[in-house]
């Protein structure tokens, strides 16, 4: 068989295959860009009902004669203008508008009698934080001139004595603030969605960790963004990776977890972070830093709003330090793109209400928000050594004062298969899917948390039913069901 009559019958049995074909050539430009007007018209006339699976990328561009790169270009651009969504390890569909699903967890669930959660990355219901909060409450209460300026309208920036007792407090952690550097928001994943909106405009790239925060690949989906993963090693975010795509196309921000990824664990080097603000200034990007995931002073690295003052935002957040429900948050800007951010929050709210800070505030000013700082460190590195006890021998990723656990499944465990046997051994966990940037493939992994049980013994007993999963072949399982 000759090499065309091989490539014609190929093509001929791939578009046997395809479950649905379009005719490209009543459509000018470039491939990539007719097939994406092709998808576009077949959505339109209802040829591809919402919930469609598209042909895999392989079969279509050998049914149409193209590289499979022009089909992911393609299926990329369908996906920018919003008619198609990619879930990861399963394809990519005709987006259903009539839905709201997004990669971001929804709040806790009510469990079963013995079921146990460790899928969320929550503050520890530590029963002394309440009795602080409430001694927080009484202060600002019985403060007439504090009360007064938490009912009135406030610049958009946050009033000046809350930002500069939040600056204070960051820079006894390591990032050195003051009043003026810092916008007020309302929490962490608020922080993200103000900086993105403000700095970027739809359709333009943001670069992140292939496997990355969940919040963010909602707000770039919101907000029209392309959103595209960049390998990562043990050090962080592979940066000749990231300059290969830097050369090809024109990245506006990167969103990092510099001090402690979400969900790996992994933390960048100082040299990366060098090496990473040596590429934002050759190639024109911002750097979005994020450091929620709240560690001591001692666990973390030179922020990149140091080593790259004029093009890093740094955003902090205490719903992981101290309780989720204060939703406060701060943003550390250069002066040049705080008046963006300051329109963008006008825009949305006009200002992030006065009174969560000022009990937030109270809190510190007593000290005692130190003290649940410290005791919940205390806490959770406790409770990562029972992590280390259970997983010794399996190879895992933690940090010993983070909320996390990235477990990497022995063969011939795959993650959802994982994930759902735990859930009948009554232990709530996540795949690694939820992670996942872009069309990155999930790895056979798992993320779980330590942080939400009440005490370290429910935490125990969720790491033995684990370390019994591990130790039992899938195929076991299966016969135990």
């Amino acid at each position: 068989m000759t090499f065309s009559t091989q490539a014609f019958s190929t093509q001929t049995k791939a578009r046997q295959r395809c479950s649905w074909l379009p005719d490209l050539t009543i459509y000018p430009g470039p491939r990539y860009r007719a097939l994406a007007d092709a998808i576009s018209d077949a959505v339109r006339s209802g040829a591809l009902p919402a919930g469609t699976r598209l042909p895999p990328q392989r079969l279509l561009a050998d049914a149409l004669g193209v590289t499979t790169g022009t089909i992911t270009r393609a299926y990329a651009e369908a996906e920018r203008r919003g008619i198609l969504t990619a879930l990861v390890g399963s394809g990519t569909y005709v987006r259903d508008h009539n839905t709201n699903k997004t990669p971001i967890f929804n709040h806790p669930v009510q469990l079963e009698q013995g079921e146990i959660d460790l899928s969320m990355s929550l503050t520890i219901p530590d029963p002394t934080r309440i009795e602080r909060f409430g001694r927080a409450l009484q202060q600002v209460s019985g403060d007439a001139s504090a009360l007064a300026a938490a009912l009135s309208y406030q610049p958009e920036q946050g009033m000046f004595e809350r930002r500069n007792t939040l600056a204070q407090w960051l820079t006894r952690y390591g990032v050195t603030a003051t009043a003026e550097d810092l916008l007020l928001t309302q929490g962490g994943q608020h922080g993200i969605f103000t900086t993105l909106q403000s700095l970027l405009r739809p359709g333009e790239l943001v670069l992140s960790d292939n496997l990355t925060y969940p919040g963010l690949i909602a707000a770039c989906k919101q907000l029209g963004l392309r959103h595209q993963g960049i390998a990562m090693d043990g050090e962080g975010m592979d940066v000749a990776a990231l300059e290969r795509v830097c050369q090809q196309q024109h990245p506006r921000l990167i969103y990092l977890m510099p001090d402690l990824n979400n969900p790996t664990s992994i933390r960048m080097s100082i040299k990366r972070r060098h090496q990473l603000a040596e590429l934002a200034a050759r190639y024109d990007f911002l750097i979005l830093e994020d450091a929620t995931q709240a560690l001591p002073a001692s666990e973390r690295l030179m922020p990149l709003c140091e080593i790259a003052p004029e093009r890093a935002c740094h955003l902090f957040s205490f719903s992981k330090l101290l309780a989720g429900g204060i939703c406060v948050g701060v943003i550390k800007a250069p002066e040049h793109l705080m008046r963006l951010m300051k329109n963008a929050l006008r825009a949305q709210c006009w200002m992030c209400p006065p009174l969560p800070a000022t009990i937030l505030c109270q809190w510190i000013d007593s000290g005692e928000a130190d003290e649940q700082a410290q005791w919940q460190w205390h806490e959770v590195s406790e409770r990562q050594r029972l992590v280390a006890h259970y997983l010794e021998g399996y190879v895992y990723r933690h940090n010993l004062y983070g909320f996390m656990v990235w477990l990497n499944l022995p063969d011939p465990w795959r993650a959802s298969d994982f994930v759902q046997a735990a859930m009948r051994e009554g232990v709530r966990i996540l795949s690694a899917e939820p992670f996942c940037a872009g069309n990155h493939p999930a790895p056979q992994a798992v993320r779980f948390c330590v942080s939400p049980p009440g005490d370290r013994q429910q935490l125990e007993i969720a790491l033995q039913r684990l370390q019994r999963l591990l130790q039992t072949p899938p195929q076991c399982m299966n016969m135990l069901v």
